[in-house]
């Protein structure tokens, strides 16, 4: 394909539709997937991007196109034999109750092969940079109102640094886990062919990378797949109420110029300190009850607690918590470890943003937090009309200030070695525009967390120093 120009540092040299790797003995077969109710749930939240960098000093652009690019590509041909509903498409028939993964003979997955020369160093890096500068680093999600890709991969060299991996996938199909499995699988094939000849082979998966698509057990008597589905049928107010188009988001990438983004990290120790504080608040405040504090909580509750000063959101604000937690092993019976879709209980909680700025205000979130974790045992794991409603009327309503966060501490995302060493960094680059933290376990290991805060230029400039000087103060 000839060349064309996306981006004064971006070069797409090749868009191409890489189909599940076929054989003699094995084609994949076309099939419908249905969605459960922790698919339609999501199925109209905007994509998670995703990207992976890693860095090869003195990669020349030969090496690139002989070593690395074919063995990706026919890695990836060979994930998508076990892998296949990705290479399908979102589809809502006219004659279907509700959406549903649809796969047919030819059906691949989108890949554009890039070429940047924007500072890998720079990128790669924990310090402040544009936001803007890694939007051209993922692959846009085609998403029409019959018909939507669920997954669209780009790979960008970057000469004489290295590469990256940009991933964008569609929330009705899968979650952070069964994206980072994927990945994972990706990998493991790209490995495999380096040690090995499985050109002509159909290599297996290591169980635990190995999907289960099994939707029989997630377990709906109630029908509350279809309840989702009529709600977001009603929320829409268009014509089109069957529409797979996504809702919009927090922030407009084409006016996100002022936008920087950071990461910071908290170490285990600094986990340790800030649980020891928040139990000594507690004790002092003559509170008994027992909290879950884990590092997600207690992450969430020192960066939300920033983000609400940087702000300068006003006292008077209602602020709301959005938490999602893999329900895996909390349904009864548990769910496969390796089931691939959405699996992510959702709880909605909220606080005044007087009670976050006061000097115990890591505290009251963390409690906040660690009430709405709770929730999620026994039948709160369980889907349900109010959980909707509530989502509803958090989405409808003006005025309040949404906190939430993408990724986890314990997907590894660092473990994704395609054979060319593990990731430099990792960033979810959607949280640009939906006003998410990212979170990611620390490259190193140790129980730390690195935690992605995209905010305007000004917001950053209060938030970094408060983010530090906080933990320095525990």
């Amino acid at each position: 394909m000839a060349e064309t120009q996306n981006n004064s540092k971006v070069k797409v040299h090749e868009v191409t539709k890489l189909t599940p790797f076929s054989s003699n003995s094995t084609t994949a077969a076309p099939f419908t997937l249905p969605l459960t109710y922790f698919d339609t749930y999501w199925f109209k939240f905007p994509p998670v991007e995703r990207l992976f960098l890693y860095q090869i000093t003195e990669l020349t652009s030969d090496s690139f196109n002989s070593a690395i690019l074919p063995k990706l590509k026919h890695a990836l041909s060979l994930t998508l034999l076990h892998y296949t509903p990705l290479a399908g498409h979102l589809m809502w028939p006219p004659d279907a109750a509700k959406p549903a993964i649809y796969y047919f003979p030819d059906d691949g997955v989108s890949l554009t092969v890039a070429e940047s020369n924007s500072d890998f160093a720079l990128l790669s890096g924990s310090g402040i940079r544009d936001a803007a500068e890694f939007n051209p680093l993922v692959p846009q999600l085609s998403i029409s109102d019959d018909k939507a890709e669920v997954i669209a991969i780009q790979i960008t060299y970057f000469p004489n640094q290295g590469f990256s991996i940009g991933v964008s996938y569609h929330h009705s199909l899968l979650d952070g886990k069964s994206c980072i499995m994927f990945i994972k699988s990706w990998a493991y094939f790209s490995k495999q062919i380096q040690s090995s000849d499985v050109h002509n082979a159909n290599p297996s998966l290591a169980p635990e990378l190995t999907p289960c698509f099994d939707r029989t057990v997630i377990k709906d008597p109630d029908g509350i797949d279809m309840v989702y589905v009529k709600h977001w049928m009603d929320f829409t107010g268009s014509s089109d109420t069957r529409s797979l188009k996504v809702l919009a988001t927090a922030v407009d990438k084409e006016g996100s110029s002022d936008f920087v983004r950071k990461t910071f990290e908290l170490s285990g120790e600094d986990i340790k300190k800030l649980r020891d504080k928040v139990n000594k608040i507690n004790n002092e405040a003559g509170e008994s009850r027992q909290l879950h504090l884990s590092t997600f909580v207690l992450t969430c509750a020192h960066a939300y607690v920033c983000q609400i000063k940087a702000k300068r959101v006003e006292a008077n604000t209602t602020v709301k918590f959005a938490v999602g937690g893999d329900c895996r092993g909390r349904l009864d019976p548990p769910v496969p470890t390796n089931y691939f879709g959405n699996c992510i209980g959702s709880v909605i909680g909220e606080a005044k943003a007087s009670d976050m700025i006061r000097d115990d205000g890591v505290a009251v979130v963390a409690e906040k937090l660690s009430e709405m974790i709770k929730v999620l045992k026994g039948n709160g794991v369980q889907g349900s009309e109010d959980k909707m409603v509530k989502t509803i009327v958090m989405l409808k309503e003006k005025g309040h200030v949404m906190l939430t966060a993408a990724g986890s501490n314990r997907f590894d995302d660092y473990g994704s070695d395609f054979g060319w060493g593990r990731p430099k960094k990792v960033e979810i680059v959607s949280v640009d525009r939906t006003g998410a933290i990212s979170l990611v376990e620390s490259k190193d290991g140790g129980g730390g967390v690195e935690i992605g805060v995209v905010l305007k230029k000004q917001q950053m400039e209060v938030f970094a120093p408060l983010f530090v000087n906080g933990l320095e103060d525990l």
